[in-house]
């Protein structure tokens, strides 16, 4: 295959792959119905001009017809006078007109016979017409819902262009909103570590921070060691019921319920502290 060939092959089928993806079924069933309706009218213009000229035909036969019998009058009466010549001159005009009359005969039976042709091929075009008009209509409407349909499962399944962009635009939202939440969650931590200042609350003092964190922990220590003194309080009552004897004992009444260990009081006073310390830590205020 030469190489002009292959282009030629290549621009064809590019041409047609092109024209096919830009050709709608709709408009080529219309254009096709508009040709069919076009060649149904050239059809009905043939059947009239036929028509006509089969009626010229018939007015010209009908006054050859009037001239032929006015001929043939005019012989009898000059047959009557005795004028035999001029009763020959009138048959023979006579003649003459009999002749162009059979030739017309001939042309009206010729034209009368291509009208009802033309008629009944008009007929048939008219039901093949409006045959392909129904078929056309449902053809559309089916199209159309075909169409309809396939743009709803493409918006569902997300295929379409106008969703895909819809799809995309969520995600760089969400994206957004994540980075954005870090970004948050970071400079809080920042501000919280001392690394960033507070604007609106003024420069931070790190001395103050110190000396908050100290008072905090001696805080802590005071709790602590209060916390010690209560709990050696209440142990010794305890120490001196279990010296009792065994005859006190087997009186005293069973508790019904035991008192909670040391270890678990121990924490949740320690709990408590550390709630105290936190409170009073974030309600103070930095100096300005």
């Amino acid at each position: 295959m030469s190489v002009m060939k292959r282009v030629s092959l290549i621009f064809r089928s590019k041409a047609n792959k092109a024209l096919d993806r830009m050709e709608d079924p709709r408009e080529t069933l219309d254009y096709s119905y508009q040709t069919q309706l076009e060649l149904l009218q050239k059809v009905r213009r043939g059947v009239a001009d036929v028509a006509t000229s089969r009626k010229r035909i018939e007015l010209q036969m009908n006054q050859l017809e009037l001239s032929s019998t006015k001929l043939d009058k005019q012989a009898r009466d000059a047959l009557s006078a005795g004028r035999e010549d001029l009763a020959r001159e009138a048959l023979s005009r006579k003649s003459g007109v009999q002749g162009q009359l059979a030739d017309l005969q001939t042309q009206y039976t010729s034209l009368q016979g291509e009208e009802e042709k033309l008629t009944a091929a008009s007929q048939r075009l008219q039901a093949k017409v409006d045959a392909f008009r129904t078929k056309k209509e449902t053809i559309k409407a089916t199209y159309t819902a075909a169409e309809a349909q396939t743009r709803i499962n493409e918006a569902f399944t997300g295929i379409s262009e106008e969703m895909g962009d819809v799809g995309m635009a969520i995600q760089r939202a969400e994206d957004k909103t994540e980075q954005m939440k870090a970004r948050a969650g970071a400079i809080d931590e920042l501000m919280a570590s001392g690394a960033l200042d507070d604007v609106v609350s003024g420069p931070r003092d790190d001395i103050q921070a110190e000396l908050d964190r100290m008072g905090a922990g001696q805080d802590v220590d005071g709790e602590l060691a209060r916390m010690k003194a209560e709990l050696a309080q209440g142990d010794a009552p305890r120490e001196l019921e279990g010296s009792a004897g065994p005859d006190e004992a087997q009186q005293a009444p069973a508790s019904p319920r035991s008192p909670p260990s040391t270890s678990r009081r121990v924490r949740t006073v320690i709990v408590r502290i550390l709630g105290k310390v936190s409170s009073r830590s974030t309600t103070r205020r930095w100096p300005s």
